[in-house]
């Protein structure tokens, strides 16, 4: 490039040079040559960007949605069945508390709720109902009155059965616990609802031990006096 002479000076020169490049950008800019480069490189970023979101929804199933069956009542094989035609999965949660209203082993809850609509492959969380109730240890209520026994009992999930008194001191306290018959030591463990029966001293102010035991006191102390 041929500088003119009066472009001599270094500044003018710069500011010479620097009016020519830009004048060269601005001319590139508008030229037909950058507008095809242009456009295709804006054509490829869009092909890219739909071909992004087309393997996403492959990939994720963005557009599937599967809707929860009702699963309750059913056996654990059911529902093994159901959700594998629903490509579904599930996991077991802790068993909750016995209901008596559901076959054992049978689910009584489950998340997400039926109806609700999910992806494939979501895993649903289960509740089964167990085989039976659980069993509760019996506390120690010997010598403690019905006031406190009956709530105690009920609140542990057992039932108050047949009421029925022996001669003893103390009026309504409670002298043995009983289930079907057989007497309950404390710590026994019974299953939640079990029947206990109640004997209760009727406050007559006699002994309420063992009446064979009073017998055999009472030789004993004879005999001693024989002697």
């Amino acid at each position: 490039m041929t500088i003119p002479g009066r472009y001599q000076n270094p500044f003018v020169f710069y500011i010479f040079a620097h009016y020519k490049i830009s004048m060269g950008l601005f001319k590139f800019i508008f030229s037909k040559t950058f507008l095809i480069q242009l456009v295709l490189a804006l054509l490829a970023i869009i092909l890219i960007a739909f071909l992004t979101l087309k393997w996403l929804n492959f990939s994720t199933n963005h557009d599937q949605r599967i809707e929860v069956p009702n699963l309750s009542m059913l056996s654990l094989g059911a529902v093994e069945g159901k959700l594998k035609e629903s490509h579904l999965q599930y996991e077991i949660m802790d068993s909750a508390n016995y209901d008596p209203d559901y076959p054992k082993y049978a689910v009584i809850d489950q998340v997400p709720a039926p109806g609700k609509f999910v992806k494939e492959n979501r895993k649903l969380y289960l509740t089964l109902n167990p085989s039976g109730f659980r069993k509760i240890v019996v506390p120690d209520m010997i010598r403690r009155t019905l006031r406190q026994v009956e709530p105690t009992l009920r609140s542990l999930g057992f039932e108050i059965g047949d009421i029925t008194y022996k001669p003893d001191i103390a009026k309504d306290a409670v002298l043995e616990l009983r289930h079907e018959g057989k007497l309950i030591e404390p710590g026994d463990e019974l299953m939640k609802t079990s029947v206990i029966d109640l004997v209760l001293g009727d406050g007559s102010g006699q002994y309420g031990g063992d009446l064979n035991e009073t017998d055999e006191n009472e030789n004993e102390t004879g005999n001693d006096d024989e002697f």
